[in-house]
This record gives structure tokens, C-alpha cells and sequence, in this order.
């Protein structure tokens, strides 16, 4: 099944383009370990997911490319043909030429309405290019004024026009300092509307992927591009094919669907993150080496522990003792809290990967208690190493990982809320004081459930 991106606004634009190099890049790199057989399988499966051919027979994107200005996606779209190994089609892009300004509202009521019937005419024609349309995958940000605001009426727009296919949100977490005076308030509204639309979000963090830069790839002056390279390394490192049944000998043919069945169990949780082991630099790996159960030791206290990146993680913290009760106070304060899961989904990728003990993560204590283990956990796996790493490991989780974050950001936005701060921005464009007030209402139901698991 194929699945068509959408990238909104600049980031969702200069990401999307990093992850379809990172696919690339994979598909063309050399993978000695694996038969002739199983490298045109694995291709064919990433073709059929990512790319449709055309008549240069160079791969073209299945992708449609949103932004208010035109000068990232025409950057975008040129970068993309001159690599030769893939492109962007000609005519699945939309700009005009002036932003949003920041302004959620601009983008949700103004820009979103206005531009609708083109924008849903290009996904249209891209969905009826694929022999199996498998869902949606947006690309965008949860701070700004296109991005975020448009992007929220585009996955609404597509949860209407596609009512049974699957929407999963890549959804990029501004950071938490020198912040934009706005960016809670853009942040409560995408999240709270996207948390109607959506079948998931799949959060980063950017504050975690520029540590991950400095500390594990070791970069000294950070871009933009650096930050948005990994991400797409740990997207494509989930989005590429694997077997999803134990000894399974066919690809998945369906992967937004195997996710969403694997990690979304509760309409009410749809809040997924992803960690991926290791990331160093390129010229650090054929130096290093890697075992499987050090791996899996690793990927498994970032997860209770809640870490973001293999290095600094607190070896502490334990899951509770069965039959136990942690008090609620625990679940926000605490230096020690342990991180529970509702469901958890791990994908080996490299050799030996079929003997790899994965019973450290079916273990009862680390999920809510009304899920039984045996559902919450999956295991995904494929002998074709990732883009030059021999042996590789990704976790996406649905759990209480983005928490506090989320409670961070709702209780900044309720403070300048309550003083009314910035609101006529806002009202001026058809966003009212009720909407805010629903987008609280939902958010802080959202934390109350994770909070209790």
C-alpha cells in the first residue's frame, strides 16, 4: 500500500525532502549481507510505499507540497531533481506569496478555506496514482502560522474527503527557549484539532534532536538541515520496510495500518514518540561495533526512564513492583519517574537480528494494567541493515513521554490566555475566546488520561 506525504508550511517542506533522501539513500546503498532477493524485495516494497515512476523512470515523490510562500518549495523542488536519484513531480505543489505571520488563525480560517478546493485537488490526483492508497502522512510544525494552522485544516479536510483512510501527523515540538510570544497558543489549538482529525501523532522534539547533534553526531555550529537529517534517519528507520509476523518471508504491505494497530489501541491515546539506537557520526561507524542484547538494554531503560538519546539515561529507575501502587504525585514531580507504557513497538534492522531476546519488553510492569502484555508489545524485523549502520534498533511508543511537555506548554498558554493576551490576533481572524476554551477542555483531558495510566 502507498502512502502519500503531505508537507506544510517550511518545515514540513524542508523535512519531508530530508526523509525521502534518507529512503533513498538506503534503498541505493550497498547491503552485502542480504541475497539479490531480498534487497529487490525490500526495493520494490519502498517503491510501492514512497514513489511512483513516470516516464524518466526516476522515482518521483508521492507527495504534495503545501506553503503560503514559495521560496522553500521552490528550493525544495530543484534540490530534489538535481540529485538524479529521485524528484519531486512538477505539479503536486501550492504556494502563494505571503505567509501566514505567524498566526495559527490566519492559516486555520483564512488561508485554510480560501485554498482549500486547489490543495485537496493535488492530494486527489496523487491518491489515485497508487494502486492501494494506504493513508496520509503530514509533515509540519506545531508553532507557527502555516504550518500548524493550515496544517490542521488540511488534515481535517482529509479526514473528510478519505473517512476509512489513515492520517498519522508528524508533528514538530518547538523549542522551549527563545521561544515565539505565540507559540503556545498555536501549539494548544494544532494539537487539540489535530487530536480530532488524526488516527496519531508522531511527536519530535527539538530541543531533544539538536542534543542529539551536539552530544551523539558531534556537530559543533547545528543547522537546521543537521536537525532535520535526523529526524528523517529515525522516520525512515521506522518507515522502511520489515517483516511485521515472526519468520514472516513478505514485507508489510500496509504500514500506517500495521502502526496504528500495533501502538493505538484507545482512541483517547494517540501520542507516539520514537528513539533510535545508535546515532553517531558517518565517519564513527565503520570503527564501531554493536551487540544486539547491549541494544536492547539500552532501548529498554530509555524507555522507563524516559530518555531521549542513548547517552545520560538514569540506570535508576525501575518499573514498580507489580500489585504496587505509585502515587499520582509521582507521575509528574519525581526525578525518578518511571515512564508507563500502553503499547510499545520495536524494529530490529541488521544481522542476526532473528535471535534477538526481546522478553525484557513484554514484561507486564512496564504497561497499563488494562492492556494485556501480549498486545502491547511488537516486535518488527528485517536482516537488510539501515542506511551504513550493521545493526540497528527503533522504539515507537505510545506512553506518558511527552507529559510534561505538553503540560508545560498548556499551562503557559492558559497564563497569557487568562490576562488575554494576543487574543484579538486571534479573534480578528474568526478564532473565538470558546475555541481557546475547547482546546484547554481537550488538551488537559488528554494529560489527565496519561497521567492516570
Amino acid at each position: 500500500m502507498s502512502i502519500v506525504t503531505v508537507q506544510l508550511g517550511q518545515c514540513g517542506n524542508q523535512i519531508g525532502h530530508e526523509v525521502f533522501n534518507a529512503i533513498c539513500s538506503d534503498v541505493h546503498g550497498t547491503h552485502g549481507l542480504c541475497s539479490k532477493k531480498e534487497n529487490e524485495s525490500y526495493h520494490d516494497a519502498c517503491k510501492e510505499r514512497f514513489f511512483s515512476e513516470e516516464e524518466s523512470e526516476v522515482p518521483v515523490a508521492r507527495a504534495v507540497l503545501v506553503d503560503m510562500e514559495p521560496k522553500v518549495i521552490s528550493q525544495t523542488l530543484s534540490i530534489a531533481a538535481r540529485s538524479g536519484y529521485w524528484k519531486y513531480n512538477d505539479r503536486s505543489h501550492f504556494c502563494q506569496k505571503q505567509g501566514s505571520g505567524n498566526n495559527w488563525a490566519n492559516g486555520y480560517s483564512v488561508h485554510g478555506p480560501r485554498h482549500k478546493e486547489v490543495i485537496m485537488n493535488l492530494v486527489q490526483k496523487e491518491a489515485e496514482k497508487c494502486d492501494r492508497l494506504g493513508g496520509f502522512f503530514t509533515i509540519m510544525s506545531m508553532a507557527g502560522g502555516t504550518g500548524s494552522g493550515l496544517g490542521a485544516f488540511v488534515t481535517k479536510c482529509l479526514r473528510d474527503a478519505f473517512p476509512t483512510s489513515f492520517i498519522l501527523n508528524h508533528v514538530i515540538w518547538p523549542y522551549g527557549t527563545g521561544e515565539v510570544i505565540v507559540q503556545n497558543y498555536n501549539s494548544v489549538l494544532t494539537l487539540s484539532h489535530l487530536y480530532q482529525s488524526s488516527d496519531a501523532l508522531l511527536v519530535h522534539e527539538n530541543d531533544v534532536i539538536h542534543k542529539i547533534c551536539a552530544q551523539l553526531m558531534k556537530i559543533k555550529q547545528i543547522s537546521f538541515r543537521d536537525v532535520n537529517q535526523v529526524i528523517a534517519h529515525q522516520l525512515g528507520s521506522v518507515f522502511q520496510p520489515t517483516y511485521t509476523a515472526e519468520g514472516g518471508l513478505h514485507y508489510s504491505r500496509n504500514p500506517l495500518g500495521d502502526l496504528m494497530e500495533t501502538l493505538v489501541p484507545h482512541p483517547e491515546f494517540k501520542m507516539l514518540g520514537l528513539r533510535n539506537i545508535p546515532q553517531m557520526p558517518e565517519n564513527s561507524l565503520p570503527y564501531s561495533t554493536f551487540s544486539w542484547p547491549g541494544l536492547i538494554k539500552h532501548l529498554r531503560q530509555m524507555l522507563i526512564a524516559n530518555a531521549k538519546m542513548e547517552e545520560g539515561i538514569d540506570w535508576q529507575v525501575r518499573p514498580p513492583q507489580l500489585g504496587s501502587s505509585i502515587p499520582s504525585s509521582h507521575s509528574t514531580n519525581k526525578p525518578l519517574h518511571f515512564n508507563t507504557s500502553i503499547a510499545n513497538l520495536v524494529i530490529l534492522r541488521g544481522k542476526d537480528m532473528h535471535n534477538v531476546d526481546l522478553g525484557s519488553f513484554r514484561d507486564p510492569s512496564l504497561y497499563t494494567s488494562w492492556l494485556n502484555p501480549q498486545d502491547a508489545f511488537n516486535a518488527w524485523k528485517t536482516p537488510r541493515a539501515f542506511n551504513k549502520y550493521e545493526k540497528s534498533a527503533s522504539l515507537v511508543s505510545n506512553s506518558q513521554f511527552l507529559l510534561k511537555p505538553l503540560d508545560n506548554v498548556v499551562g503557559k498558554a492558559w497564563n497569557m490566555f487568562a490576562s488575554k493576551a494576543y487574543i484579538h490576533q486571534y479573534t480578528k481572524f474568526g478564532i473565538e475566546e470558546e475555541d481557546f476554551l475547547d482546546s484547554f477542555t481537550a488538551l488537559e483531558q488528554v494529560i489527565s488520561s496519561y497521567t492516570i495510566l
